[in-house]
């Protein structure tokens, strides 16, 4: 119940479905990311792409690449690169425990969403991800496709 009720105050800007198509989840952290003015800006428009962008720990520091923000529209020429390196926020606990598991486990920092919090705040939510092989896909596909069939069923036997 806590949970529905932290849904509906945090405000979704962008999703990544493809990394659930891509990738098995098996954990997920909530980082914050540091940003310029007019990237927050382009943020609450919406203007953002989380595709192909990844997360990685270098010197103790957590940053995610090739996540494209849009310049914003009203912006002048102190607008941000759509493409840069962007920092992200986390405990030294947390940065400690992502680091050993991506180098002795073999898992991937994906970011699955970024969202404003019910304070405001510009939120990431990284998974840590093991990659699905081409028969994990279809598979995956496969029970996704049965299920709704078992829901289709089930809706016209009502």
């Amino acid at each position: 119940m806590v949970q529905q009720q932290k849904d509906k105050s945090e405000k979704s800007v962008a999703t990544n479905r493809k990394a659930y198509h891509d990738y098995f989840i098996e954990d997920k952290v909530e980082a914050g990311i540091m940003l310029q003015g007019t990237e927050v800006k382009s943020l609450r428009e919406g203007r953002v792409n989380l595709q192909d962008s990844y997360a990685s720990v270098k010197s103790g520091e957590v940053f995610l690449h090739h996540c494209h923000i849009s310049p914003y529209s009203h912006g002048n020429i102190m607008n941000h690169e759509p493409l840069r390196t962007r920092k992200l926020l986390l405990h030294r606990k947390e940065i400690n425990k992502l680091l050993g598991k991506t180098q002795q486990q073999g898992l991937t920092l994906i970011p699955l969403r970024i969202y404003f919090s019910k304070r405001g705040l510009a939120k990431v939510e990284l998974g840590l991800a093991k990659g699905k092989k081409q028969h994990d896909r279809r598979e995956s596909i496969k029970t996704r496709e049965a299920s709704r069939e078992v829901e289709r069923a089930m809706k016209e036997r009502k």
